[in-house]
């Protein structure tokens, strides 16, 4: 019976002294968050009162041809906007919670009071 077989010759196991770590992908150049909760509140402003956008459109305007990757940031930052209270999710026209929300959602301009 034989034991488990020896690293190569010039590698080392993972966490070793030494070792070199494994590549990882390098981390894409996103947009910052607030870049995103602005092109959602720029996007919103260009359109009549009570239109939606979807968060991929964010995600569009804001990382361009790399916008697949800025899907779930642009919904964290819907997120923040609707906790400051400027946006609502929505489904179907009706206001729901982004955190149970499961599908397709739309960010609305929240109607001012008054």
């Amino acid at each position: 019976m034989t034991g488990p077989t020896p690293p190569s010759p010039g590698t080392s196991s993972p966490g070793s002294p030494g070792s070199p770590r494994p590549s990882s992908p390098a981390p894409s150049p996103a947009p910052a968050g607030t870049e995103l909760e602005a092109g959602i509140l720029d996007l919103l402003g260009k359109r009549a009162a009570g239109a939606t956008i979807c968060p991929s459109d964010a995600a569009r305007a804001v990382g361009g041809d790399d916008w697949r990757t800025l899907m779930e940031p642009a919904r964290q930052a819907a997120q923040r906007l609707v906790d400051a209270g400027l946006v609502d999710i929505t489904q179907h026209g009706e206001v729901v919670d982004l955190s149970t929300a499961r599908g397709p959602v739309r960010i609305r301009r929240r109607p001012r009071p008054g």
